[in-house]
């Protein structure tokens, strides 16, 4: 099973990352669970999400604790989050930044064999979508990253989700995030 965990804040899409990714999954045959944790927050206010992946069925219905990938849509939310907490060795973490601050996150206690890998995520959204929504953007870099999920069940998740000119726009972004990752 390849869990997920993805932090952001609310009005940036966290919960909806964490369905289309499962319904990405879905597509390709694979069973998907995804669930929002948050609580009466408001715009803003740190959310986190999860979904997991398996090729079996899926019997476990708590928060996940140790995923295989974190997906930071937010870095401000790392430290009081605890965003690194748990996450498996030889895990992922992807960080939606313009700037690469993965050197200074490897020296964190909970970042031992993993992969940091940064995305300017929201850059890219504000230029092929208009508007600073970094999901789908990243589910994109997530695919090229991890390999945990193929890139044409991402779009066509998009598609599922999004219709008209607001699925092509996002499907854009989140080619340049997959193309950005597999050429680092």
């Amino acid at each position: 099973m390849f869990q997920v965990r993805i932090h952001g804040r609310g009005g940036q899409g966290v919960v909806t990352a964490a369905e289309m990714l499962s319904i990405a999954a879905f597509l390709e045959g694979k069973y998907a669970q995804a669930f929002p944790s948050f609580g009466s927050e408001r715009m803003g206010a740190p959310v986190v999400s999860f979904c997991r992946i398996s090729d079996k069925e899926i019997r476990l219905r708590e928060p996940i604790s140790n995923p295989d990938a974190v997906i930071i849509q937010d870095k401000s939310v790392i430290e009081p989050a605890h965003a690194f907490d748990g996450v498996v060795d030889g895990g992922f973490v992807l960080i939606n930044s313009p700037n690469d601050v993965s050197e200074d996150h490897k020296k964190h206690k909970n970042l031992k064999n993993v992969t940091i890998k940064c995305v300017g995520a929201t850059e890219i959204a504000l230029q092929h979508i208009g508007k600073p929504l970094p999901n789908a953007v990243l589910l994109g870099s997530f695919a090229a990253l991890t390999k945990a999920i193929k890139i044409e069940s991402v779009i066509e998740a998009i598609k599922t989700k999004f219709s008209g000119a607001i699925a092509e726009k996002n499907v854009a972004a989140t080619m340049v995030a997959y193309e950005k990752v597999m050429t680092i």
